[in-house]
Order: C-alpha cells, then structure tokens, then sequence
C-alpha cells in the first residue's frame, strides 16, 4: 500500500467482470490497528467497499514495522491485512484531526475502531455521538473483554486471548509447557466476525433506514 501524500490509492483496481463486488459504494472509515480490526475491514475491501484506514503520522500502524518479510519498507502481514484500502493519517488529539475524521464519518457508511477502553468515549468518537450526527451509520467496536464485567477497561492481544481462553492448554507437546497456536487464531476470527456482523447490520439497515452499534471482543471469540 503505497503513501502518496499521506492517501494512499488502492492496491490493484478490481475488475467487475471477475470479482464479486457486492459492497461497491459503501465507505468504511477504518479507525483500527495491529490484526484484527484491520483483517474485518479487508474482508470489506475485498467486497467492494471503499475503506479509508486512519493511522498515526509518527509511523502509522504498528504492523508496517513487523517483520521480516517486508516488502519494501511494510511488514507483509500490513500489508496483506491492509490490502486496497485508502490511508489518512491524523493526530486525534489535535481538534483539526478530530474534525476531520468526524467529517469523514458523517458520510461514511460503517466506522469500525478497536482503540484502548474508554479512548473512543473521551474523543468525542463514540457510538452515542457519530450516530447522532450519521443516523444511518454501522458503528463496529472491536475491544479485548467486551463492554461489561470486571475486565471491560482492560488491553489485550491474541496470545493473551490464547492463554486466558484455554487455546493454550490444548496446543504442544504432551511433555512439554502449552504454546499458543502458530498463526492469530484469535485475531483473525474476531475479524472475521465483525466482518458478519456488519454485513448483517448493513442488511438490516436497508430495510430499517437505521444504522446499528456491534460490540465484538477477542475474549468472546476465543471461547
């Protein structure tokens, strides 16, 4: 995903003759890091929609740096977990950032954000407050514990999930400690459920004329 001032075309234009594009026109604000967030939002890409991943200006998604392999200067898991989408980088803490990603949601379709527990609340990025600008907005929480229990304000990360979940327990040798499992099991089927859930929302949404909040944790997934 070549930058080019900062907005990047898509990777590889899709030819309608050969792909199933079923999202084309639908804009995605992509307001997610690491995997599983950015693995939902390709899948949505890869349907047709239009994704604008928003990251930071001092080095942008921590993925592009994890290696190797790199191809050029971008870890391939960036990459391949990035493909076809648009990025912006914007300082959220800045009021001219804020507001321009706030623009952007008024007319996006679905916003999906995996920030820490409490971060899209205290910005001004809310479901409450972009739903109540865009009615018709499918707003994706993706978050380590979920919205409710003792754990909700908590950080977590795949092999956390593995090791809490039991994954662990199961995955190795007999004789030997458990390992977590070789790829991101856990973030990569919390993306993939996201994924559902939008596509279902937006269904629901053509009938209702109303968008929807989906809240899915790595923790659910792995149980």
């Amino acid at each position: 995903m070549a930058r080019r001032g900062g907005l990047t075309d898509p990777v590889g234009p899709y030819d309608p003759a050969v792909r199933f594009l079923p999202l084309d026109g639908l804009r995605v604000l992509d307001v997610t890091s690491s995997l599983a967030g950015p693995y939902c939002t390709e899948i949505l890409a890869a349907l047709g929609a239009d994704v604008v991943k928003v990251e930071r200006p001092d080095g942008g998604d921590d993925t592009r740096t994890w290696g190797p392999p790199f191809v050029g200067d971008a870890g391939a898991m960036f990459l391949c977990a990035n493909a076809s989408k648009r990025s912006l980088a914007l300082t959220l803490a800045d009021p001219v950032g804020l507001d321009a990603l706030l623009r952007l949601a008024d007319r996006a379709d679905v916003f999906v954000q995996s920030l820490r527990p409490g971060l899209a609340e205290a910005r001004g990025l809310s479901y409450k407050v972009l739903s109540g600008r865009n009615p018709r907005l499918v707003y994706c929480s993706i978050g380590s514990f979920g919205p409710v229990g003792p754990l909700r304000e908590q950080p977590g990360y795949d092999p956390l999930m593995q090791a809490i979940g039991g994954i662990v327990s199961v995955t190795g040798e007999p004789d030997r400690p458990g390992v977590r499992a070789g790829v991101s099991l856990v973030d990569q089927s919390t993306g993939l459920w996201a994924a559902l859930g939008i596509l279902a929302a937006l269904h629901e949404r053509d009938r209702t004329g109303e968008g929807r909040l989906l809240e899915v944790s790595l923790y659910e997934t792995t149980l």
